[in-house]
């Protein structure tokens, strides 16, 4: 599942970056470099997981990719439009990321 996720993610960065450059806090500079290195790097954890040999280092890797979307995440929440449905969009966003990490982990120790 977080593989397949990955990899989505990972192509639709690379396909559509618009898609994500608004969740780039402005703070970090170009947004479509940003979006187009987190595509390459969902792309290669997803790769690592594929493959059995490396699939405990794609579980760090996953777990470590999913750390650093934090800041985009708590991002959306100054950009995201005051209605009810983006706000809640946003609220519940956020924490999906801890079973995410919570997985990956899992997939790191072998589990």
């Amino acid at each position: 599942m977080l593989l397949a996720a990955l990899g989505g993610s990972g192509v639709i960065h690379l396909v559509r970056p618009r898609t994500y450059e608004w969740l780039v806090p402005p703070e970090l500079g170009d947004a479509r470099r940003w979006v187009l290195a987190s595509g390459v790097a969902e792309l290669g954890t997803a790769a690592l997981m594929a493959t059995p040999a490396t699939r405990r280092v794609g579980g760090w890797a996953a777990a470590a990719l999913l750390v650093a979307f934090v800041p985009a995440h708590l991002h959306t929440f100054r950009v995201v439009p005051r209605r009810p449905l983006p706000m809640t969009v946003a609220a519940l966003r956020l924490p999906l990321q801890v079973p995410m990490i919570g997985i990956a982990l899992r997939v790191a120790r072998g589990r």
